[in-house]
């Protein structure tokens, strides 16, 4: 995999789960990474956010684009 880069914040581990099953249906090589830390009890999940999608800088517009659309049809009514 070329390097790979931060592409987006994500918002909670269900958006990240679906997110990378996604990704994976699509064969973007892509690595999540949660900012969950034992220590500090997830203390910077709730300062940055669950976590991050990072991945080739090539698939930047894609990722992005197919988060954009997964958050529209999962957004309450």
């Amino acid at each position: 995999m070329e390097k790979a880069v931060k592409i987006l914040v994500l918002n909670n581990e269900i958006e990240a789960k679906l997110l990378s099953e996604i990704l994976k249906d699509n064969n973007i090589p892509h690595l999540i990474r949660s900012y969950y830390d034992l220590a500090y009890d997830g203390l910077f999940q709730k300062q940055a956010g669950w976590g991050h999608v990072e991945a080739p800088e090539a698939y930047r517009e894609e990722i992005t684009r197919i988060y954009s659309e997964m958050s529209e049809n999962i957004q309450p009514e």
